[in-house]
Formats: C-alpha cells, sequence, structure tokens
C-alpha cells in the first residue's frame, strides 16, 4: 500500500509592486491556514517519507508553516517540474518515486493538482470526493492510498480517496 499526500499551497499575496508568480508569498490567511493543517497533520499522525515541492514561494512557505506547528519535517525535495505542473507531469513523477518509501507527499498549485486527484481516485458518490469535485482550494490536502507494492504501477481510478481536508474546515473562527 502506498499513500501519497497532496497539498495545495495556502492563499498567496498578490503584493502592489511587481513580483514575480514564482515569488508570490502567503497572506496572513495562507500563514493561518498552512498552520492549522500542520496542526491537523501532527493530530492525525501524518508523516510522509519525502515532500517533493515545487520551487514557489507559496509552496516552500506553505510547507515551512505546516512543518513548524507539527513539529518534525520530511526530507523535502524542490523540484522546477513541479512548477505549475499538469496532472500528467504529476503523474510521472509520483511513478518515479523509490519503490521502498510507503508515503510521499506533493506540494503543488491548481489547476494540476486537483486534475491530478480526481483522476487518480476511483469515482464514488462520498462527501470527501463531492468536495473534491467542486474544488480543491487554497491548503487543502487530500489524501489517496493505492494498492500498490511499487509507485510506478499507480494508475488513474485506481487509489482511494481516504481525506480530503480543507484549511476551512479546521478553523473555530472562520472570520478574517
Amino acid at each position: 500500500m502506498k499513500i501519497l499526500y497532496l497539498l495545495r499551497h495556502a492563499k498567496s499575496l498578490w503584493p502592489a509592486s511587481p513580483v514575480s508568480d514564482i515569488e508570490r508569498p502567503l497572506n496572513k490567511r495562507g500563514k493561518r491556514a498552512a498552520a492549522l493543517m500542520g496542526a491537523y497533520f501532527k493530530t492525525h499522525g501524518i508523516a510522509p517519507e519525502v515532500v517533493l515541492c515545487s520551487p514557489a514561494a507559496r509552496t516552500r512557505e506553505t510547507l515551512e508553516r505546516l512543518d513548524e506547528a507539527r513539529g518534525q519535517r520530511a526530507p523535502v525535495r524542490l523540484l522546477k517540474t513541479l512548477y505549475l505542473a499538469p496532472s500528467e507531469r504529476l503523474l510521472t513523477t509520483t511513478r518515479g518515486l523509490e519503490n521502498e518509501l510507503q508515503s510521499a507527499m506533493i506540494v503543488v498549485h491548481e489547476p494540476g493538482v486537483g486534475h491530478f486527484a480526481l483522476a487518480m481516485t476511483e469515482a464514488d458518490s462520498s462527501a470527501a470526493r463531492n468536495d473534491l469535485e467542486r474544488k480543491f482550494p487554497t491548503g487543502a490536502l487530500a489524501v489517496i492510498a493505492f494498492p500498490v507494492e511499487r509507485w510506478r504501477d499507480i494508475d488513474e481510478g485506481t487509489g482511494r480517496l481516504v481525506a480530503f481536508v480543507k484549511p476551512r474546515d479546521l478553523e473555530t473562527d472562520n472570520g478574517d
């Protein structure tokens, strides 16, 4: 069994001064959301063995704040190929993981992460799947289990969506 955690970066800032897309940092809401997700990881014992992360500032900062909140850090691989990666590239990257790894997390962007999560999971009528079909919001996490021994054997429609968690679900106060 392989477990894949797909995390979309938290809400980012659109600064008044010109900044390239790859350099955009998190905004206040995004920082709070990343910390909430980190607390969720800690409470639920989520500890991916490796993290593949887009080099964008907002993905790296999401991961840093998440790790601070959960109190641990997995080895991180920053991959230029994950910046704004389409679903097909996410599949190729995941299939390339070392077989001794039982779990991995990918921290990336939309629309690739949402398309990838939908493509990889079996269609069902669960509330989590319905939420995923509507939108993969910033800061959200999809947990997918694959009944395979080798990462290269994962395929579309074969994963089971174990959980789909949005930062908004974790807030006790939804106000900004």
